[in-house]
């Protein structure tokens, strides 16, 4: 929670800035000064506190070589960020053996953040900034399911296009939201299908465990445990393995 705070501070310094510094990497993505600098924040923290466990970051790659590794991703949203849209996060998260035991998801412009370590529950914080436990859905029914594909882009990309209109037609909603966000809306009940593609470590290790911890399931599109696998398929759990059925057209279908 610590490294979340000093993550906000130096993310929300820059946010919606007139001269906010934004780059171009090498894969055409974009980075701005804040992810560099948000990113340094939190490693200047844990080179002092944690100096023999490994770390991954987004924008600074890989240090040490443990069991115990931090990942992070300083902005996820990077381009909602540098257009003002106060739909981004940081993202941080602790594994053991790769499998992620802690995670935080700061989103400070919203004014939310929420966190769960194993066996510890998930939880957030109310508006009033008391501290709430929440809990996936109980829908059971695909039809009354509200769910997020992300992008259309990202299911085209990867020759899902038709996987996505059968997704589409079976359930009660269906909105791209994006990054983040509607992961958090699935573990407090409010989704019952996040579902993304080419996504890396940093992106979902922290979402992994508040998913679990609030009662859903957390796997790749391939119904694996794997983070790197590409692809994220977080449900309310009762639901998990009929939207597998439905979109690897299993049973039959």
């Amino acid at each position: 929670m610590r490294l979340a705070d000093a993550a906000d501070a130096v993310a929300m310094a820059r946010f919606d800035s007139d001269d906010l510094r934004i780059d171009t990497k090498a894969d055409a993505s974009h980075v701005t000064e804040a992810d560099l600098a948000t990113e340094r924040a939190i490693r200047a923290i844990l080179d002092t506190e944690r100096p023999d466990d490994a770390v991954l970051g987004e924008e600074y790659g890989t240090s040490g070589d443990t069991s115990r590794r931090w990942v992070i991703d300083p902005i996820d949203g990077t381009h909602n960020y540098m257009r003002g849209i106060p739909v981004w996060a940081t993202l941080i998260a602790l594994t053991v053996d790769g499998v992620p035991q802690v995670g935080v998801v700061s989103q400070p412009a919203l004014g939310r953040r929420w966190w769960a370590a194993v066996g510890h529950g998930a939880w957030t914080t109310t508006a009033t900034g008391a501290e709430h436990r929440i809990h996936v859905s109980d829908v059971d029914d695909i039809a009354r399911a509200s769910v997020s594909f992300q992008s259309i882009e990202q299911w085209d990309d990867v020759d899902l296009l038709p996987t996505l209109t059968r997704l589409t037609r079976a359930v009660w909603r269906d909105r791209g939201y994006g990054d983040a966000l509607p992961y958090m809306w699935l573990a407090e009940g409010r989704l019952e299908l996040v579902a993304e593609f080419d996504v890396k470590e940093y992106d979902i290790a922290a979402i992994a465990p508040i998913v679990r911890e609030a009662g859903g399931r957390f796997t790749a599109f391939d119904g694996s445990d794997r983070l790197d696998a590409l692809s994220s398929f977080a449900t309310n759990g009762v639901l998990h393995e009929a939207f597998l059925d439905l979109l690897h057209e299993r049973n039959g279908s």
